[in-house]
């Protein structure tokens, strides 16, 4: 990294980010997942740009709670007949490395070309436990993420698509228009998505929320309705799970949030109250 050179330069560094804290709970005894590759896939920029992070927006049980919470929603559909999962803005994800998956299960990645291109070189060698694709495309191009929703329509009977931590990202009428996409092809019966509340969104966009601009990867995404934001355009919610209620009986958040998850959890709106959750949506129609 050059003198002066921003931590996060572009939103695929989010991605490093995001394995760095991969690799810190792989190390533990008591891991809820392992991921062997996140240390080598996040290097020193993933533990520097983790390291920026200070307080309460730092948050590590959050974003392990978003993997195990992720983990365990897929392997609840894959057990339900899914035959193609659809990994959108897979950045640095490992799973169809290091998951139990079906051999003849399809998996497509589809990311920027930088990231997929750096995640190749870094698991040179690796086996996928899966059938595996890449599918480098930039979302915001509507007609060939559309192209690419159709064709892959076509080769599955039942598909889940993934969006794990990408939403957050969108203006509300680009994730509305994502969600339609994502609707129209028979076979996608299953998304799974996280989403932040009002509340933490604003929380995060003051303590980050400059850094992440400054590498033109604004935080936009909260929606007051929760979930529900996203029946009228297809999908509607069948489990809601935050990271906090998944992670306090592994006594991952600090003491006085365990306190808090003990508390019924709530699926509904959030208002600014800073919470995140897991939702696996099903489509409507």
């Amino acid at each position: 990294m050059s003198e002066g050179e921003p931590l996060i330069r572009n939103v695929s560094d989010t991605a490093l980010w995001a394995a760095n804290y991969r690799a810190a709970e792989t190390d533990r005894p008591d891991a809820l997942f392992r991921d062997p590759f996140a240390r080598r896939l996040a290097g020193e920029r993933g533990r520097q740009i983790a390291d920026s992070v200070t307080g309460a927006v730092r948050a590590d049980w959050a974003w392990v709670g978003r993997t195990y919470l992720f983990d365990q929603f897929i392997a609840e559909r894959l057990g339900q007949g899914v035959d193609l999962v659809v990994n959108l803005a897979a950045g640095l994800d490992t799973r169809p490395y290091r998951m139990d998956l079906p051999a003849a299960l399809q998996w497509v990645e589809v990311d920027l070309p930088g990231i997929l291109d750096y995640k190749e070189a870094v698991l040179a060698g690796e086996k996928p436990r899966c059938a595996l694709e890449r599918v480098r495309l930039d979302l915001a191009d509507l007609a060939a993420r559309r192209a690419l929703f159709e064709r892959l329509g076509r080769q599955a009977a039942k598909a889940l698509v993934l969006t794990e931590g990408l939403l957050i990202y969108l203006t509300a009428d680009a994730a509305a228009t994502l969600a339609r996409d994502l609707a129209a092809p028979p076979a996608f019966h299953g998304w799974i998505i996280d989403i932040a509340s009002p509340g933490l969104l604003r929380l995060l966009q003051k303590n980050l929320g400059a850094q992440l601009s400054r590498a033109s990867a604004p935080l936009q995404f909260g929606p007051p309705e929760g979930p529900e934001y996203f029946v009228p355009h297809g999908w509607r919610p069948v489990r809601v799970v935050s990271p906090l209620k998944a992670t306090a009986p592994f006594k991952r958040p600090p003491f006085f949030l365990r306190l808090l998850a003990l508390l019924p959890e709530s699926q509904g709106r959030q208002g600014s109250r800073p919470w995140s959750g897991v939702c696996l949506l099903e489509k409507t129609g």
